[in-house]
């Protein structure tokens, strides 16, 4: 007796991801790129000599406990929206937007405590790239802000909910990635200032 081998047609299941989502994480790899290179070229240019040393302003301490304090509020605010929990959801992200200006407020007054201390954004390149780092930094997290408040609107617009999270994951998504983007920036300066 012949035994017949029976062949099942497997259909592979494409990978699908909502393309606004894909989107994003193709912005985020960019952005890890360019302060990968960033950091990189810091290392390099530090090891040329010639390079000012300077105590990093006690400010980022605090700024680093507002990005966080402003990610755990972002990730109280997905997990209300996925209970339909609308007035949770909506104060999380209030303490979010507002903890993500305050740590903004606290970047510019880093760089006043750097002009204090003489250090400047021309003139020597520690202070160049440091203006670099958490300027770019600022500038990514200005477009967080202002993604928050878009989504802010949509909360009070009932069309974030359980059935309706992609904006909200968005959000959420690059919100920790910025917050986990500064505390790198942190550790690295603090290791290599």
């Amino acid at each position: 007796m012949e035994k017949e081998l029976k062949y099942i047609d497997i259909v592979d299941q494409p990978i699908s991801m909502h393309p606004k989502k894909f989107a994003l994480w193709l912005f985020l790899v960019t952005v890890v790129m360019i302060f990968a290179a960033l950091t990189s070229a810091y290392i390099v240019r530090q090891a040329e000599g010639n390079w000012l040393e300077y105590e990093l302003p006690e400010i980022f301490w605090l700024t680093s406990a507002l990005v966080i304090i402003s990610s755990i509020a972002m990730q109280w605010a997905y997990y209300s929206a996925k209970k339909d929990n609308f007035l949770s959801l909506r104060i999380g992200m209030i303490f979010a937007l507002l903890f993500g200006i305050a740590f903004l407020v606290g970047q510019w007054y880093s760089w006043v405590a750097l002009v204090d201390r003489q250090v400047f954004f021309v003139g020597n390149p520690a202070g160049s790239f440091l203006y670099v780092f958490t300027g770019l930094h600022a500038v990514h997290l200005i477009s967080g802000v202002i993604f928050l408040i878009i989504v802010l609107i949509s909360t009070f617009r009932m069309e974030v909910h359980a059935k309706a999270l992609d904006t909200l994951e968005m959000a959420t998504t690059y919100w920790h990635f910025l917050g986990g983007l500064w505390l790198y920036l942190f550790l690295f300066l603090q290791m290599n200032h």
